[in-house]
């Protein structure tokens, strides 16, 4: 099953907060498309402008404010990287590790000198398997180097006994990622690109057989996604949680050796764990103890020349970026080497950079308002809760026990990770070098196995802007790059703001109340809290909320194909999230105002400017192939209807815009929804 971490955002870039900056104006009105009106269509009246004035780059499938937020700063961070490369570095230091890897990312020349020499011991491998437990112990083998295949293990809470960590196990394997793009024949030309791909880089890799290999691959996926979950049915936290040993797994899904398994990995005899998907796993065993060895082989062959495939020569990622980028994202061109570059020792050594970042660029100041705003919005919510007309006493205590629970982590951790034991070295390769992370990020989480949970541990690295909610720690988490503009503004008033980082504060709150989150208590276990009644009423609301957003059309009917429709089932939380955050920080803003005047400002109530502020984090351009991808794959909504369909929910925004009923933007209030 996968990590339940719920973000604000799926985005992942990087910003600066630090140093003082020239005035943002709190409401930029050239972001405005004036020439629509509010009641017609929200989202382009409050962001038609930037839209213009921020075209699609070739090398984005989607650029919006965190893009933008992005573009700037990843030129500090790359400053301070290249700053590296010229100064003398200790063996072992994190400035050596990152700086190497750096170095190694943008030497082109060997990269392509190395070609594909970099996978040839690993391949020989694979190829010399003679039998299926050669076959279980190279699976093994490459799990322990964070290489993919068949499924997927990992260490977390457990969730019904959150102060532990067990094992968990989940489906997993295929390489595009989703079960849809294999078994919904409208992705038909999407599979076929795939196959062009791993035929392309199969012969990029030396064997002699590309074509046959590349089928083989697809076919064993093909059959792992036959027997996978889909997307929907994976939200379902409680389905996902069946406890096993290591003896009765063996037991109940034969075919595939797993006490040889676990006992390569080092974590033999477990005596609980957790299976997400039991059926894929039985049908898994079956599969893998009667399929030819030789086309298994094929598939693993592929998973690691795929998972390499951009830490190798210019022609190995030029073939990934046809697939991955340009068909399935629309993006027309490759980011500068030196950005590719950047993201790795950034990705690799997340807190090391992080601790840099926050030494340079995050004022004590910005922690400090932070902790104030989460405070309002804390009790914000519990204003809320206590208004709730559907929700009973009994039920009510429970949230309010869950709110005053909330781990609040702002900034940066307070100690950071140590990365003495992973060991860089520029003897050799890049892709070695990144191989060896990959297995010291795998080892470090094994090691929590059977160990307390740490609930100081952080999830995302302060120069990340996002923001997280964890249910199994019932924690939010605020990273220092995220308190910035438009996100937040000190030379703002109290409506821009809590438009922007308000909703921001209370959409991860909102999360730990969301369909999967409000599972868990204030310890983060998994556990009955709520009565039977309120539980009805609440699945009521989220069914509603849901179809608010099946009926959005995505892409009209082109080609013989069907018109893409948003999937509300699958964004559910975050579009709960959404929907709380909004509604919970209006209220906030309202109190921090009360007894205040502020007026027209920029001829804008504050009312209006609270709206406007949260249409504009959502701001951006997108392909139209970014659009069908993440509204398959993405539990988030796309920016339009995070915005359009969100706030028809609330009386507030008629009233501050003077929509009424005949309006695109009017929604009755009997086809409304209240939850949070």
């Amino acid at each position: 099953m996968k990590k339940l971490i719920i973000m604000m955002s799926a985005a992942i870039v990087l910003a600066a907060c630090g140093p003082k900056q020239a005035k943002v104006p709190a409401i930029d009105l050239t972001n405005f498309d004036t020439s629509v009106s509010p009641g017609d269509d929200f989202y382009q009246y409050a962001t038609g402008g930037w839209q213009k004035k921020n075209p699609l780059k070739p090398e984005y499938a989607r650029f919006g404010t965190f893009d933008q937020l992005s573009e700037t700063n990843v030129e500090r961070l790359n400053d301070l990287f290249a700053g590296m490369t010229t100064m003398k570095t200790e063996k072992g230091t994190v400035e050596q590790k990152i700086s190497d890897l750096y170095k190694q990312g943008l030497d082109s020349v060997k990269l392509n000198q190395d070609g594909a020499a970099p996978l040839k011991d690993i391949l020989d491998r694979v190829y010399s398997i003679k039998d299926k437990s050669g076959l279980v112990e190279l699976v093994a083998d490459m799990h322990n180097s964070g290489q993919g295949g068949f499924f997927g293990a990992y260490v977390g809470s457990d969730m019904v006994d959150s102060d532990s960590q067990i094992l968990y196990f989940g489906q997993g394997g295929l390489g595009i990622g989703d079960r849809d793009y294999y078994v919904k024949p409208e992705n038909a030309a999407l599979k076929e690109g795939y196959r062009a791909f791993l035929e392309k880089v199969f012969a990029l890799a030396g064997n002699p057989e590309p074509k046959k290999a590349s089928m083989n691959a697809l076919a064993v996926e093909d059959v792992l996604a036959d027997n996978s979950w889909d997307s929907i049915k994976e939200r379902d936290v409680e389905a996902q949680y069946n406890v096993y040993s290591s003896e009765t797994l063996q037991k109940s899904f034969p075919g595939f050796d797993w006490n040889a398994y676990l006992t390569r990995r080092g974590i033999p005899e477990q005596k609980k764990l957790v299976v997400g998907e039991p059926d894929f796993f039985e049908k898994f065993g079956v599969y893998f103890a009667n399929e030819d060895l030789s086309i298994l082989k094929d598939y693993l062959a592929a998973r690691v020349i795929s998972g390499a495939a951009s830490s190798l020569s210019d022609d190995f990622y030029a073939a990934s970026f046809d697939f991955f980028s340009t068909q399935m994202s629309g993006i027309k061109e490759q980011k500068p080497r030196w950005k590719r570059a950047m993201q790795v020792p950034n990705g690799i050594l997340g807190q090391a950079v992080g601790k840099m970042y926050v030494e340079k660029y995050f004022p004590a100041s910005s922690k400090e308002k932070m902790e104030t705003l989460v405070d309002n919005l804390k009790i914000a919510f519990s204003q809320h809760i206590d208004e709730l007309d559907w929700m009973g006493d009994e039920t009510k205590a429970k949230a309010h026990e869950k709110l005053d629970n909330f781990i609040v982590k702002i900034g940066y951790p307070d100690e950071w990770k140590d990365y003495s034991t992973l060991d860089i070295d520029p003897e050799n390769s890049y892709y070695e070098n990144i191989l060896a992370a990959r297995k010291w990020s795998v080892a470090d989480n094994l090691s929590k196995l059977g160990k307390p949970t740490d609930r100081t541990e952080w999830g995302m690295s302060p120069q990340t802007v996002n923001a997280y909610y964890n249910p199994s720690t019932n924690e939010i988490c605020f990273p220092a790059a995220i308190l910035q503009p438009p996100f937040f503004n000190p030379d703002a008033d109290d409506a821009v703001n809590y438009g922007g980082i308000g909703v921001v504060i209370g959409h991860e709150m909102s999360h730990g109340f969301d369909d999967q989150g409000r599972l868990f208590d204030s310890k983060g276990n998994m556990s009955g809290w709520w009565t039977a009644d309120d539980d009805a009423k609440f699945k009521a609301k989220a069914k509603i909320l849901a179809e608010q957003f099946d009926a959005v059309e995505v892409l009209p009917a082109k080609d013989g194909q069907p018109a893409l429709m948003a999937n509300g089932q699958l964004s559910l939380g975050e579009n709960i999230g959404d929907h709380g955050g909004l509604s919970i920080a209006y209220t906030a803003m309202h109190n921090a105002i009360a007894g205040k005047d502020p007026g027209l400002i920029d001829g804008f109530t504050p009312d209006q400017r609270f709206y406007l502020s949260y249409a504009t984090i959502w701001a951006q351009n997108i392909t139209d192939q970014e659009k069908a991808r993440r509204t398959r794959q993405d539990v988030h909504s796309l920016a339009v209807n995070r915005v359009n369909v969100s706030v028809k929910n609330f009386q507030s925004f008629f009233d501050a815009f003077g929509i009424k009923e005949g309006d695109p933007m009017w929604r009755p209030e009997s086809e409304r929804v209240h939850i949070w």
